[in-house]
């Protein structure tokens, strides 16, 4: 065997590793996740350390819920909703999701814009976004996002950079550890914001109509038979794709909040704000090393996220649909994939601050997931939907957890 065919071999079978699991923990820490965050460690230190451990086995079972129905019902999210609920029901769900990540979709291509004009300030960031938008609606529609995701998540990996930050410094592993498993909850405003806003980047609405809809198309592509074998394979994918994502997360809030908030710097304004958490490491470069970092996540995520609001709308009017088909096969199911790009655009020009753009969106997912949790929990536990395959007590417990978690700090919120 050739040096260029073992290594073509070896790119084959990483590819066949990575499942749609991996790619939605890799999507998971966009931007707008970056930024809530980092913000999070800036103005509170180390006190939402035990979010990220907290939010694995809630993210984690939820994602294996929405993929086990993709497996056995063949539909995505709102396919079957559309199939077993009320219509009134799909059409609240699709309104407050596209709504949603459309917004999702605006921060990012903002905070991308700013962070490509933290390098080129000579360039403006609004005329980066719209390169960056115009850019990625042509090269959804042209190449195979599959492709296209096995190469820009290598970019992702900058964000491992913030595991090695922490040893670079001077740190209490005493304080981490206890900031890490004995929650300090601080009863004000401020915190709860943080709180929901790290739940709704987290456990992001978004991720469970395209975990759904990715295992239909595996499915359908490689012609599976869905059997025990093939859900304990998606659940390990689930898995480690989580967990990558939230130890990601968990050393950005560390990063953070040792070297920002311990500098003073406790309400990031700037995404150059944001990036100064990797100069222990990074030194002169640590502003193209965040720029990589934000950018790949970005250019990964905003298909993930444009592709949800098309599954969602292709579904709810009985549109072809599929990353896997080409444009003429599926043109309404492309067409909103770019019309959602193109509406976002225009955050861009309503003269929000790019970070408090990312955050806002985190919050907002917050605010509108334990309504598609709950129905998520509904379908995953319908006997008639899913047969042999309904929720074990551990996926419920999990499951109902993420709900009362997300009501109690939308309520404490409320009340303050």
């Amino acid at each position: 065997m050739t040096f260029t065919s073992r290594k073509k071999s070896i790119l084959k079978k990483i590819n066949k590793v990575i499942g749609p699991g991996l790619i939605t923990g890799a999507s998971d820490d966009d931007p707008s996740g970056i930024a809530t965050y980092s913000q999070a460690g800036a103005l509170f230190g180390l006190n939402t350390l035990w979010t990220a451990v907290l939010t694995f086995p809630l993210m984690a079972a939820l994602q294996e819920m929405c993929a086990r129905i993709g497996l056995v019902t063949n539909k995505g999210l709102i396919g079957t909703i559309k199939a077993f609920y009320p219509k009134w029901l799909v059409t609240t769900i699709v309104l407050i999701s596209f709504t949603a990540i459309v917004l999702n979709i605006g921060a990012d291509l903002a905070g991308m814009g700013a962070v490509a004009n933290m390098l080129i300030p000579a360039i403006p960031s609004s005329v980066f976004s719209t390169f960056i938008g115009v850019f990625l609606s042509y090269y959804i529609v042209v190449l195979p996002y599959s492709k296209i995701a096995f190469y820009l998540k290598w970019f992702c990996l900058s964000l491992l950079c913030y595991i090695l930050v922490p040893f670079l410094t001077k740190q209490d592993w005493v304080l981490v550890l206890k900031s890490t498993l004995m929650p300090t909850v601080t009863w004000s405003r401020e915190y709860m914001l943080i709180v929901i806003g790290i739940l709704g980047t987290t456990i992001s609405p978004y991720l469970f109509f395209w975990q759904t809809s990715m295992e239909v198309e595996e499915v359908l592509e490689k012609k599976l038979v869905v059997d025990k074998r093939i859900i304990q394979v998606m659940q390990v994918d689930i898995k480690t794709g989580i967990f990558f994502s939230n130890l990601v997360f968990f050393f950005i809030i560390l990063s953070t909040g040792n070297v920002l908030h311990e500098a003073g710097i406790t309400e990031i304004q700037t995404v150059d704000q944001a990036a100064l958490a990797l100069k222990p490491l990074a030194g002169k470069l640590t502003y193209l090393l965040f720029a990589v970092g934000v950018l790949g996540a970005g250019m990964l995520a905003i298909p993930v996220l444009a592709g949800s609001v098309s599954y969602m709308v292709s579904e709810a009017l009985n549109w072809e649909e599929g990353l896997n088909k080409k444009f003429h096969e599926a043109k309404g199911f492309y067409f909103i994939m770019i019309l959602s790009i193109v509406i976002a655009m225009g955050i861009n020009f309503i003269g929000i601050s790019p970070v408090k753009a990312l955050v806002l969106t985190a919050v907002i997912y917050g605010l509108t997931a334990p309504l598609i949790i709950f129905v998520i929990l509904l379908v995953s536990n319908n006997k008639k939907i899913m047969g042999d395959y309904t929720n074990k007590k551990w996926s419920n417990f999990f499951g109902i957890t993420a709900l009362l978690l997300m009501l109690t700090a939308i309520v404490v919120l409320v009340t303050i």
